[in-house]
């Protein structure tokens, strides 16, 4: 399964970076497949894993703030291995066709 997801803080101001941050910090400390990109996360794991890391990064900004938005996008394939890698392969191989 791969999921696409965002989290921010809500009435924080416009500088989101510090709990940016510290979302990245449960995210590389999970041990799940991950991708890192400019308007979020992409993650790859079984439901409970991937649920797992965004429950942890809405509980850490929750001490911090009275409100989180968090936005999540799933592709649940099954038998899909490497999808975070293969996918990019396979559309970037049909760019040369």
């Amino acid at each position: 399964m791969i999921v696409d997801f965002s989290i921010a803080p809500i009435g924080k101001g416009e500088s989101l970076s510090f709990d940016v941050a510290e979302a990245f910090k449960i995210i590389h400390a999970s041990g799940i497949a991950f991708e890192h990109h400019a308007m979020g996360t992409n993650l790859e794991g079984d439901w409970d894993e991937v649920m797992a890391v965004i429950k942890a990064c809405r509980d850490k900004l929750l001490q911090s703030c009275d409100r989180v938005s968090i936005s999540i996008k799933i592709d649940d394939r099954k038998g899909r291995v490497d999808g975070l890698k293969s996918k990019v392969i396979s559309a970037r191989s049909k760019m040369l066709d």
